[in-house]
């Protein structure tokens, strides 16, 4: 995520995922990532590629504050967003930033505060996606936070919900469908459902329903929006054993798996991620959207990484905020890029990459 002409941290990735990865991919001025850009990333197979058919592998940064900031009433985003921070994200040579978000805030509802709210909540973000692109980055939107009702999204719930959900969706995909830099990730981390709640929804212990992946990619392609769609597993998304056998149907054929992996989440193992990431890496793309470690250095995400270049699988750090590297975990210590001990294992192999 260099300027246009240097390498983005998309890695040219093998034929077959279980051979290692051992060049990069030169991104020319024609593939910039921009509004102008056709097919910036496509789904090809099991593969995710560029416009030109080349297999690629994403490697990114998260950039957490916009999911709960506002709903907390105290702002949109957690520390700087303009073009200075931006540079200083780059300067770590990843290719895709996830941006999660808020489905109160982007409606409007159940008691947010309209100065970070609706119109400026939705004016804020299309602005900061637009800064991204500008840099030559992709945006991963992902919906963070969620709630049924009247009750206003200020924790993660067990899956999406049907009152709100598919319309933030629907007006999250008509916002950016036309820019193929954005891929849009439907929920993150369910959890505590089966899997057929997952694909079709359900109804909670709690009394209230839930939007399942399928209702939700249905309202993304009824927009008419093509973009690469991620959904991610069970498990707060560390299970991806029947994501084969449940996946959506998807009319533009532009669905990927989504994963999450930490050295204290489940699926942690090498063994575990040969049984079950592998097996779907083989058959749909892969892209672990969350991955850290919460011991300020890089015993867990070294390794890691390794595993993932040498199976074609994308994956993107949490994240770039300036919290403590124990609890977030948090690769900086600055917003001007310098890395905690964690970070410095990402910020190295990205850079090597």
């Amino acid at each position: 995520m260099v300027l246009s002409l240097g390498l983005l941290g998309i890695s040219a990735a093998p034929a077959d995922p279980a051979v290692s990865p051992t060049t990069s991919l030169r991104v020319s001025q024609s593939l910039r990532v921009s509004q102008q850009t056709p097919d910036a990333v496509r789904v090809k197979g099991h593969h995710l590629v560029d416009r030109n058919g080349n297999v690629v592998q994403l490697l990114g940064l998260n950039r957490s504050g916009s999911e709960c900031a506002c709903a907390q009433g105290w702002g949109i985003f957690d520390g700087p967003v303009d073009d200075a921070s931006i540079t200083a994200m780059t300067s770590w040579a990843p290719a895709v930033v996830r941006l999660p978000l808020n489905e109160d805030c982007w409606l409007g509802i159940d008691g947010v505060n309209p100065a970070y709210g609706g119109a400026a909540y939705r004016s804020a973000i299309a602005a900061f996606v637009g800064r991204l692109e500008s840099h030559g980055l992709l945006v991963d939107l992902e919906l963070h936070l969620s709630a049924p009702g009247s009750e206003l999204a200020l924790g993660q719930q067990v899956m999406a919900d049907a009152d709100h959900s598919p319309t933030f969706w629907r007006k999250v995909a008509n916002t950016f469908k036309d820019d193929p830099a954005v891929l849009f990730e439907l929920f993150n981390e369910p959890h505590d459902i089966s899997w057929r709640c997952w694909l079709h929804g359900c109804l909670t212990a709690d009394g209230w329903r839930t939007a399942g992946m399928q209702q939700m990619l249905s309202a993304v392609r009824r927009t008419g929006a093509t973009n690469v769609v991620l959904a991610g597993g069970l498990g707060w998304s560390s299970d991806l054993t029947h994501w084969l056998a449940h996946r959506p149907t998807d009319s533009a054929g532009q669905l990927a798996a989504a994963f999450h992996t930490y050295d204290f989440s489940g699926c942690n193992t090498q063994g575990c991620w040969d049984a079950s990431v592998a097996k779907v890496a083989r058959r749909a793309p892969v892209v672990a959207t969350e991955i850290g470690e919460t011991d300020c250095a890089g015993g867990y995400v070294g390794p890691l990484m390794k595993w993932l270049d040498s199976h074609g699988v994308s994956y993107l750090a949490w994240t770039w905020d300036t919290w403590s590297c124990t609890s977030g975990p948090a690769l900086i210590t600055s917003y001007d890029g310098t890395p905690t001990g964690y970070g410095q294992a990402i910020r190295k192999h990205f850079r090597n990459r």
